[in-house]
């Protein structure tokens, strides 16, 4: 992606780093137009900007995290399904009427082995963001999900799961259409299915929306996700009937990957390249392809009991926990 279009989309604690290297860059250009050697000194700012990038990007708050996981620029589940599978077939549907654009999967080629790919969908810009509801699914894009990891089941194909929404679909239809019932139904098949599944947050992991397609063998987070029970916002006012302590709340709530897997909800940090996924999405796919790829390498070689029992247990002891004097 060029740096122009990704200084559009600059949080606040990008902006140094980003100064920085457009100062670089300036330099750089008059460098070659006078025929300058400025190399020393440019090593010098590099150096230094590799600095600032360890400073910013290791001392993130909570919130800052959040910001980062719902970056406009931050590849989505299509993006990383293209930059990383050798083939790709989209399926459409839910054999009930409907076809949900904000939950997208099909049947894709990953490392040689077939295996179905399905994940939330949002859009890069408002006109794509509303056609995709913003990432948040019906009951008809659960039951979609369902249908196609039945057919993953059915014909031995791992699941690779890509959750990144804010929840699922809230609204009235959505209730009258069961959105409660069709993610309890996901829940409760997910857990019977014989075939290897890795489940990745991506992006925003929210609430029962992330849980949907959110039960597997694995679950892996990328570093600067989130995956929380309530959005901040809505957690802040809901306890203190104030949006604006959204910080607070997300200090709170331990949404980060670094919280989930010392609370053993996730398995596997992902790491991101050090300006984040946003700013390199090749190497971030590449990144997630190979923790994927070992995961699933590890999962093939137990029987579809042993899965299924590992599935179990890892979800079985979330929220154990000892008190001590």
């Amino acid at each position: 992606m060029p740096k122009t279009e990704r200084r559009t989309f600059l949080l606040d604690f990008e902006k140094p780093l980003s100064e920085l290297e457009s100062r670089i860059d300036q330099i750089r250009e008059l460098a070659e137009e006078n025929n300058v050697d400025v190399s020393e000194q440019i090593l010098q700012l590099e150096a230094r900007a590799d600095q600032l990038r360890e400073e910013i990007f290791s001392t993130l708050t909570p919130a800052q995290r959040l910001q980062l996981a719902r970056h406009p620029r931050r590849p989505s589940t299509l993006d990383y399904i293209q930059m990383m599978t050798d083939e790709w077939f989209e399926l459409h549907g839910d054999r009930g009427g409907s076809d949900d654009p904000a939950l997208i999967g099909g049947i894709a080629r990953f490392d040689g082995q077939p295996v179905v790919m399905l994940g939330h969908q949002k859009g890069r810009d408002t006109k794509d963001n509303v056609a995709r509801n913003f990432g948040m699914p019906a009951p008809g894009g659960y039951r979609k999900a369902m249908r196609l990891m039945d057919h993953a089941n059915r014909f031995g194909m791992p699941i690779l799961t890509f959750i990144d929404t804010p929840g699922a679909w809230a609204g009235l239809e959505a209730e009258e259409l069961g959105q409660g019932e069709a993610i309890a139904y996901n829940l409760r098949e997910m857990f019977s299915l014989d075939v290897p599944i890795i489940c990745t947050v991506i992006g925003e992991g929210g609430s029962g929306g992330a849980l949907g397609i959110g039960v597997g063998d694995r679950v892996l987070m990328l570093k600067h996700t989130v995956y929380t029970v309530a959005t901040p916002e809505a957690c802040a006012a809901i306890l203190w009937k104030d949006a604006g302590k959204s910080e607070q709340a997300a200090a709170a709530l331990k949404i980060t990957a670094e919280d989930l897997k010392r609370l053993e909800i996730i398995d596997e940090i992902v790491p991101e390249p050090p300006s984040c996924a946003h700013s390199n999405p090749i190497n971030a796919a590449q990144l997630l392809k190979e923790s994927i790829q070992e995961n699933l390498n590890t999962l093939m070689k137990l029987t579809p009991t042993q899965r299924k029992e590992l599935r179990y247990q890892r979800f079985r002891k979330i929220g154990v926990f000892l008190e001590s004097a």
